[in-house]
């Protein structure tokens, strides 16, 4: 009898146990919206089926987070994709009633959210940069040393980046200015020099060292990048990589050199990723031990520990 009771006594309490709703994952709940930039070339989501951030948005949104992801022009200066990105994030203050936002920008999306937090400090929760070429690419920086100035392949390559751009633009439902040529310029060692003598918040000030971790208003920056350009044989994308990983002197992930990639508080800088895997690309075909929407969940409740 005293084992029925007990029996009976421990299947309510299993069955109440399953009665109980399901508790919500909050672990990415950040304070205020995460703002996802891309890079150059990039977009939000091609055909409303391949997202840029792949996976990434929502795994964020899965713990809780709320989440936008923004378009600027595919090829422009760090200065007129800064602008384009402002107005998105006022956008999506409006939108949300949110006072701040926490911002991540990958490859030249960095730049562009380091500009927004430059100019409009007081919208600026966090900064974080992926990838980003903050003292330039070296690869860039090859091309427009080696491509003279109104000169017919300048012109070639113009036209053809310019019109890539409108593609990508049109595929993901908004076209805007491009400048191919400037982009190329904003990403060299000297145009990156410029950039960063007018918006030097977060950088280092050593070769390869660590910048300041807050910002005049308290803003958080943080960054990380990979030093593997080839990571999965399965990926068409590595082995262009693996081949424009030869133009740096420097451990890179196949576009940004690991020094250049460093801002603020370094997170990891050399990740078994390349420059497409930092963002989930292409299609999740990474590291087979390495999962980035982990790095980017990770990173939410980070900010998320730090009240923002």
């Amino acid at each position: 009898m005293r084992n029925a009771v007990r029996t009976l006594v421990l299947t309510v309490a299993v069955l109440a146990l399953w009665a109980q709703p399901a508790r919500a994952d909050t672990y990415t709940q950040t304070k205020y919206p995460i703002v996802l930039a891309h890079g150059m070339a990039g977009f939000d989501s091609l055909f409303g089926v391949l997202d840029y951030f792949y996976g990434i948005e929502s795994t964020l949104k899965s713990g809780g987070a709320k989440v936008y992801i923004t378009r600027v022009p595919q090829f422009n200066t760090s200065e007129a994709r800064g602008e384009a990105l402002l107005a998105q994030v006022q956008d999506v203050l409006a939108r949300s009633g949110a006072k701040k936002v926490n911002l991540i920008g990958h490859s030249h999306g960095g730049l562009d959210v380091r500009y927004v937090a430059a100019v409009r400090p007081d919208l600026v929760a966090s900064v974080t940069t992926v990838g980003s070429p903050h003292k330039g690419a070296d690869l860039a920086t090859y091309l427009r040393s080696n491509i003279q100035g109104g000169s017919f392949t300048e012109g070639v390559l113009s036209y053809f980046a310019n019109s890539l751009g409108t593609v990508l633009g049109l595929l993901s439902g908004k076209t805007q200015p491009q400048d191919a040529i400037g982009a190329l310029s904003a990403l060299s060692a000297s145009g990156a020099a410029t950039y960063n003598a007018k918006y030097p918040a977060g950088l280092p000030t050593t070769s390869c060292g660590t910048g300041a971790a807050t910002g005049t208003l308290g803003q958080r920056y943080y960054s990380w990048s990979g030093t593997d350009p080839f990571t999965n044989v399965f990926d068409a994308s590595d082995y262009a990589l693996k081949l424009s990983s030869f133009f740096y002197s420097e451990s890179n992930d196949g576009l940004v050199g690991r020094c250049s990639s460093r801002f603020g508080t370094v997170i990891r800088d050399n990740y078994d990723m390349n420059h497409l895997d930092e963002v989930n690309q292409v299609l999740g075909l990474t590291a087979f031990f390495t999962d980035p929407k982990s790095v980017f969940r990770t990173q939410a409740n980070r900010l998320k520990n730090a009240g923002l």
